[in-house]
């Protein structure tokens, strides 16, 4: 279905998933197009960013953020153009960087909101590698991470919209990287596009001594995304010193108890004692918005000078989001996953 005019389509939250959702835990809906008062503007959504944190605001546990309620719209980026204004600092046709959800239209005090300007040429890349997804490789790596030339860097979802930029930085900044992802094709994807010196399969049935191999020197830094048995592969080759950037644990989203076998804790904490290594958690906007500029300003010719690649997994339709962040989930996508929600004018 097309975006209307008069239609404001959205995408609620029908209710709590328990392990994985399922397409039963959302609801599309129709409402009538929200309409600005003053000091206010009305947006409409162009292209909407799924990302894996997502999975757990549909949750009630405690977080860093409050969960979405039951029957309120998902919630999530956007790139918008700017339909009405009454506000003074956005006029009529600006695209804007929000928060707007999963729906067509939504009404902004101008909180929040990131100016992109009258013309953009791509929006789409406004929601991954000069958005949040590559300013959270930028930072994480760059200030957790701290890669020193000829050091081993050693990134999980590697061709993920974070991973592939963190490779890539890497290697911009001297390192040896070795990616991990899933299947052959991903595999070759992150040698031969984005450049690492390696890309293992965690699929591999050796991937644990495939991993030894690759990193002989051991590894120095670990940017975190997908924690489970990628991380039980990198814990025994960890250096001293060495640094790990934790931007998520995807492997462990749809858990719903901790998994069976003997307490691991112990083993964690002495190697982290033993080989002083600093992890660190890190939510991009809470802990580095004020320096979302600095990032802009080198990511942006880095991309237009071929420097840094990305790739783009475009789904058409609103309708189809929660079928393509259930497949987010379950590492179907290949790149960065937008969904393109109306039209690019």
């Amino acid at each position: 279905m097309s975006q209307s005019s008069k239609t404001n389509r959205r995408i609620v939250l029908n209710s709590r998933p328990h392990g994985a959702p399922t397409s039963d835990n959302f609801r599309l809906e129709n409402a009538d197009v929200p309409q600005p008062g003053e000091g206010r503007v009305l947006l409409r959504t162009v292209y909407l960013s799924l990302d894996p944190y997502m999975r757990g605001r549909m949750s009630d546990s405690p977080s860093y953020a409050p969960p979405v309620e039951v029957d309120a719209v998902m919630v999530g980026g956007t790139v918008c153009r700017v339909l009405q204004s009454k506000h003074s600092d956005f006029a009529e046709g600006d695209w804007v960087l929000a928060n707007t959800g999963w729906q067509d239209y939504a009404v902004s005090d101008g909180q929040g909101l990131v100016p992109l300007g009258q013309e953009l040429k791509h929006p789409s890349r406004s929601l991954g590698v000069l958005g949040m997804p590559g300013f959270t490789a930028y930072m994480g790596l760059l200030d957790i991470g701290n890669p020193q030339p000829g050091e081993t860097v050693v990134v999980a979802a590697a061709t993920g919209a974070v991973g592939s930029i963190v490779g890539q930085i890497a290697k911009l900044k001297g390192c040896r990287v070795v990616g991990i992802a899933g299947g052959p094709k991903k595999c070759q994807t992150g040698v031969e596009t984005f450049g690492f010196d390696e890309c293992l399969d965690h699929h591999a049935a050796d991937f644990a001594d495939q991993l030894a191999t690759a990193c002989g020197d051991g590894i120095d830094v670990y940017f975190e995304s997908v924690g489970g048995k990628v991380f039980d592969a990198v814990l025994p080759l960890l250096n001293v010193k060495a640094r790990i950037p934790v931007c998520g644990l995807i492997a462990h989203y749809n858990d719903t108890a901790l998994p069976e076998g003997p307490d691991r804790l112990p083993l964690l904490m002495q190697t982290f004692l033993v080989r002083r290594i600093k992890a660190q958690g890190f939510i991009i906007f809470d802990d580095y918005g004020p320096r979302y500029d600095e990032f802009l300003a080198e990511m942006t010719p880095w991309v237009e000078q071929g420097k840094i690649k990305f790739i783009e997994d475009v789904t058409d339709g609103l309708e189809n989001a929660p079928e393509a962040f259930i497949g987010l989930l379950e590492g179907k996508n290949f790149g960065k996953l937008v969904v393109r929600v109306g039209e690019d004018k």
